[in-house]
């Protein structure tokens, strides 16, 4: 099975220069905890709740003025959508990351690959398994 497979299509982003405070919001109306970042279309960062939590609101940063960019992460772990699921596991277990940004050629965000989404492939739910209980005790 290919990663294009699995992965959630309709995926969310938000454009780096958006206040934080637009992000929550979409974030809280779309029921989601992470947003790809993009800036022209490209794939430039992720923003997490934790990143909102940890680098924005603990400092006491305005979230009308502070920017996703100056807030989001920049280490991005990305696949092709035509991967196989082993190696979109392999890169969770080894990054330690619990979702994927499924990109083209051009770092345009295709979809999301989660943990979760792995955990409803019968075949896999092992291997999903194994590799949640890796990032929990990491």
């Amino acid at each position: 099975m290919r990663i294009f497979e699995l992965m959630t299509r309709n995926v969310e982003t938000i454009e780096a220069d958006e206040p934080v405070r637009v992000a929550a919001l979409r974030m809280r109306e779309c029921n989601i905890g992470a947003l790809p970042v993009t800036e022209g279309g490209q794939l430039v960062g992720m923003l997490t709740d934790r990143d909102l939590t940890v680098r924005s609101t603990a400092l006491g940063q305005d979230p009308n003025t502070t920017r996703v960019r100056e807030v989001m992460t920049t280490a991005l772990i990305t696949c092709e959508p035509d991967a196989g699921l082993d190696v979109a596991e392999q890169m969770m277990e080894d990054k330690m990351v619990r979702r994927l940004v499924v990109v083209d050629e051009a770092r345009r965000p295709l979809g999301i690959l989660s943990l979760d989404d792995l955990a409803t492939v019968p075949a896999e739910v092992l291997r999903a398994g194994a590799v949640l209980e890796h990032l929990q005790h990491a």
